[in-house]
């Protein structure tokens, strides 16, 4: 597999990996709005490409037809396997922004909000209903074309649901529907980082992983444990993701061991 990185502080943790592994690897910028990469990589094989970064590698990545390249995935909230374990998924609201402007009540209270679909125009998080209306307001004051790509428009579809109480979270990599490393990073109220897992949720992503094994042949996955029990907070580009405390030569083994030609989903 040849590997393209930009360079981030997750990847050069990746990079690290990769040198202990003794696989090759390549730096590149990618030029703003463009999105061509700096220096141009020089490919043996686009049939045995991944690239790692920001998000918007798979524009790149398709254009040249590199397989897996990018690994894009599906928006997690329509996989009927999953809706029963998802977090709030029976209460969530589907709103695109410009209905969130006509739409959504603006009632004091919080929600818990992220865009649909996993492109990274804004991370998930929790906000009162006036924040949300302040963003979307100057969303919806702007020229659609003056709107730089990656940022939410006014048709973004997005999830709202009710905050939930979370007492713990992990991010698990999944690769041909099989767990490969996992992190905690969120322990109560406190970000932390450890490679550790309770038992119960190991055996819980990979029962999601398994139940839904035709989602995407690479991916990350965030679940959670609440009053209530275990749920899956969402999934996650694997190529664009935060590596957390997870273990990074055994991933980029797996990755690097799939096999030539491998396409990923749109």
């Amino acid at each position: 597999m040849q590997w393209i990185l930009q360079q981030f502080e997750d990847t050069q943790k990746l990079a690290d990996a990769l040198d202990s592994l003794g696989f090759r690897y390549s730096w590149h910028k990618v030029v703003p709005f463009i999105g061509e990469l700096v220096p141009e990589p020089e490919v043996r094989d686009p049939r045995a490409v991944v690239m790692f970064g920001s998000y918007t590698l798979w524009r790149y990545a398709e254009s040249k037809g590199f397989k897996p390249g990018v690994f894009r995935i599906p928006p997690f909230v329509h996989e009927e396997p999953w809706q029963p374990y998802m977090l709030n998924g029976p209460d969530a609201v589907f709103l695109t922004v410009s209905e969130i402007h006509a739409q959504l009540s603006h009632e004091d209270r919080a929600w818990f909000i992220r865009p649909v679909s996993d492109s990274k125009e804004q991370p998930g998080a929790v906000r009162s209903s006036a924040e949300i209306h302040e963003t979307v307001r100057e969303i919806m004051s702007l020229d659609p074309n003056d709107i730089p790509n990656g940022s939410l428009r006014p048709d973004t579809r997005m999830m709202l649901t009710p905050p939930a109480r979370i007492l713990r979270e992990w991010r698990i990599w999944i690769v041909n529907a099989e767990v490969v490393t996992y992190s905690l990073y969120k322990d109560g109220t406190r970000v932390t980082y450890r490679h550790e897992i309770d038992p119960d949720a190991l055996e819980f992503a990979q029962f999601l992983a398994r139940l839904n094994d035709g989602y995407s042949p690479a991916y990350v996955m965030d679940i959670c444990r609440t009053l209530e029990g275990l749920c899956l907070l969402e999934t996650n580009c694997i190529n664009a993701a935060g590596f957390y405390a997870a273990d990074l030569v055994k991933l980029a083994a797996v990755i690097d061991g799939m096999p030539p030609g491998l396409g990923s989903n749109p």
